[in-house]
């Protein structure tokens, strides 16, 4: 969008939060970046240069407005709509990849040569994966200076910074002020417990957190997640520890409570919580791609702003898709809970009642399929997809291919287009995949007057892509199943 030149300046002139995150507007004569909806008067369009990304406008040598703080725009929604190298190179990227594995890592999870794969950043993106990770570090970084009282040098190091130097380095570029400064700016904060920190995520309006919320905890894994005085709590394995997340809806943000045992997960933490609860999603682009069937309107314009609910472990969800085939959603939540006191790692949990992390593909690859108490077919599928994911041979993690991964799991024992869809929907996050077969779906179009075959209703559902997965929520929404519903 950075290059619709017009388009871009009605955005600020206008300030539309609507396209936060989607382009970012450098001013040449103050040599400050922002974000289009900065409440500051715009400046003349022919002063305005546009970047598709934070990093860019860093390279260009503008520094982060103090006024609208760009770097804590929601995240571009192209990267979640997306399957082409450059989306997956980004969600990487936001997952911590590059301070783990450098670039190089990042090449070999997407199957690309370094070359390759920091050509096209650059045309797309204006920065390479340094200067887009970079810009990442000093991001988290200015959050940690911000909202805690830690030691800058722990700060640096948390923030994933090699130094403290380049720490410093960085923050005053980006930021036109020194660590200290920044921290000065806002009201000291009180000494917390270590690793708890307290966060708002930003989203694009409208956000509907009926189920979004309700879904998460209508399907809860006792001991892995809980709804607990209005918030929807869960632990988290994460890269260098283990965490625990409690998130509320808010009207403007999302109430985010970290607690983590290694501060190093922190961006790792953020990304992963937003993306299982869809906050890069644009709703209007939704919403008017499916108001245009007449069947749908009502119910878009009922409720609108509907997220897909999804995940923050991709394998753990694949193996609690196979123990949701063909039983209730208690039965489900009773075979996930089974397999998580028996197999998963305990945790501590001093603010309520989590007491387990999910079982790692490694520990449910080694346990006796005997123990399972399923059918004989049913536990084939489970020990054959724990196994693949154990050894590597299936991945389903940010950097999947959407198609591929389809693909290898329908080639497992077990895995029809029910199960993979869901997997596609809700671990993978293709935001087109569809459930044409699903028994709410199928009661809900008949509801409505939608065909209700599969085939007549995939081909009426053509018109909605590519959010189908979307026109999932607003049609399992006319149902009275508690995950339509936001906990009480």
């Amino acid at each position: 969008m950075h290059t619709d030149q017009e388009r871009c300046v009605r955005a600020v002139q206008s300030k539309d939060a609507r396209f936060d995150g989607w382009f970012f507007t450098a001013v040449v004569t103050t040599r400050i970046y922002c974000r289009p909806s900065c409440p500051v008067v715009p400046p003349k369009p022919e002063n305005m240069t546009f970047y598709p990304s934070a990093a860019a406008c860093q390279q260009a040598g503008f520094r982060a407005c103090k006024r609208c703080r760009p770097d804590t725009s929601p995240g571009s929604p192209e990267w979640n709509q997306r399957a082409d190298l450059v989306a997956r190179a980004m969600r990487l990227i936001a997952d911590g990849v590059i301070d783990r594995e450098g670039v190089p890592g990042l090449a070999a999870r997407l199957g690309y040569s370094t070359r390759q794969v920091e050509r096209q950043l650059l045309a797309e993106l204006g920065a390479g994966p340094l200067a887009l990770a970079r810009a990442q570090r000093a991001q988290t970084a200015r959050l940690l200076i911000e909202t805690t009282a830690l030691p800058m040098a722990e700060v640096a190091f948390a923030a994933g910074f090699s130094s403290i130097r380049t720490f410093n380095d960085t923050v005053r570029e980006v930021f036109a002020l020194s660590p200290s400064e920044l921290r000065s700016r806002h009201p000291k904060q009180p000494v917390t417990t270590p690793g708890v920190l307290a966060l708002r995520l930003p989203f694009r309006a409208p956000l509907n957190p009926d189920n979004l919320f309700g879904h998460l905890a209508a399907t809860a894994v006792p001991g892995v997640e809980e709804w607990c005085d209005g918030a929807y709590r869960r632990t988290l394995r994460l890269p260098y520890g283990h965490g625990i997340v409690a998130l509320a809806p808010r009207p403007d943000h999302i109430a985010c409570r970290l607690t983590l045992s290694d501060m190093r997960d922190l961006p790792v933490a953020i990304s992963r919580c937003r993306r299982m609860l869809d906050l890069d999603a644009d709703p209007v682009a939704i919403d008017d791609q499916l108001r245009t069937d007449p069947l749908l309107a009502p119910l878009v314009d009922k409720a609108p702003g509907r997220r897909v609910p999804r995940t923050v472990d991709e394998a753990e969800f694949a193996v609690r898709a196979v123990l949701g085939q063909q039983v209730s959603t208690s039965a489900a939540r009773t075979h996930a809970a089974r397999l998580v006191t028996a197999h998963g790692e305990p945790v501590e949990d001093p603010e309520g009642g989590l007491t387990h992390l999910f079982p790692s593909p490694g520990a449910l690859a080694a346990l006796d399929p005997a123990s399972l108490a399923m059918p004989r077919t049913r536990r084939t599928t489970f020990t054959t997809l724990v196994n693949q994911l154990a050894d590597g041979s299936l991945h389903l993690g940010v950097e999947s291919d959407w198609e591929e991964s389809r693909a290898r799991l329908l080639s497992l024992p077990g895995f029809g287009p029910w199960t993979v869809d869901v997997i596609a929907m809700r671990a993978l996050g293709d935001p087109d995949a569809f459930l044409p077969t699903d028994l709410g779906i199928r009661r809900a179009a008949q509801q409505l007057g939608l065909p209700s075959t599969p085939a007549a209703l995939t081909a009426r559902a053509a018109a909605w892509r590519p959010w189908r997965a979307y026109a999932v929520q607003y049609l399992w929404a006319t149902d009275g199943h508690p995950i339509n519903f936001l906990p009480v």
